[in-house]
């Protein structure tokens, strides 16, 4: 372990990076297990590259999501090490922080130190609560768009969009959306070459049935 609480890594090609994916209660499923699978897989199977991804819960304890799936988190928040990306997910257990200032008092701390935040779906109206978003480009899933506006606003939102990329802010539409935002982070972290090869071998190729209108 360096002493920037990094994992060190023997090659000397330098530090680990990690990137951690919060998980609560009530958390939308896909909204956190598809960049999961996405980031899983980059690190997995080009460990050269040097990052690593985590889960973690306020405490560590298993979490059940909005679909009634229950997730082992890898860590609790007093174990995590430095991150160089967090990623908050959706669903409908973000409503209730949205009035928690002590969570949101957290999440603006992690902005003070996480280079790079990251939403999926909801996860971007405790953004906007904790006020991340002020003057800046966001989306969420396209039913919460309105609340986004009403809870800041002066955030540009961008409905119809993906993703959304503001450097040191990325923002995505709902649920599935966070898998093409999680490609797009693999080649932006590492190359789109590399995206290219994690896309294939998820053999990601959205091609939704044709339903009569």
């Amino acid at each position: 372990m360096s002493s920037d609480g990094r994992a060190t890594d023997d090659s000397g090609a330098g530090p680990t990076r990690t990137i951690g994916i919060f998980l609560f209660p009530a958390v939308e499923e896909l909204d956190a297990i598809g960049p999961y699978e996405v980031l899983a897989y980059w690190t997995y199977h080009y460990p050269d590259d040097n990052w690593r991804v985590l889960t973690f819960s306020t405490d560590g304890a298993p979490v059940t999501c909005a679909k009634g799936l229950t997730v082992q988190a890898h860590r609790g928040e007093a174990e995590l090490p430095d991150l160089d990306v967090l990623i908050y997910p959706g669903g409908r257990g973000t409503r209730p922080v949205l009035t928690d200032q002590a969570h949101l008092d957290w999440v603006a701390r992690q902005r003070e130190r996480v280079p790079l935040m990251v939403s999926v779906c909801t996860g971007a109206l405790v953004y906007a609560a904790a006020g991340l978003l002020a003057g800046r480009p966001a989306t969420t899933h396209w039913a919460s768009l309105d609340h986004l506006r009403e809870l800041d606003p002066t955030i540009d939102v961008r409905a119809g969009e993906r993703f959304v990329d503001d450097g040191d802010l990325v923002t995505s539409a709902g649920i599935s959306a966070g898998i093409d935002m999680t490609l797009h982070l693999v080649g932006r972290l590492a190359s789109p070459e590399r995206a290219e090869a994690v896309r294939k071998g998820l053999e990601y190729e959205p091609r939704p049935p044709v339903f009569a209108g």
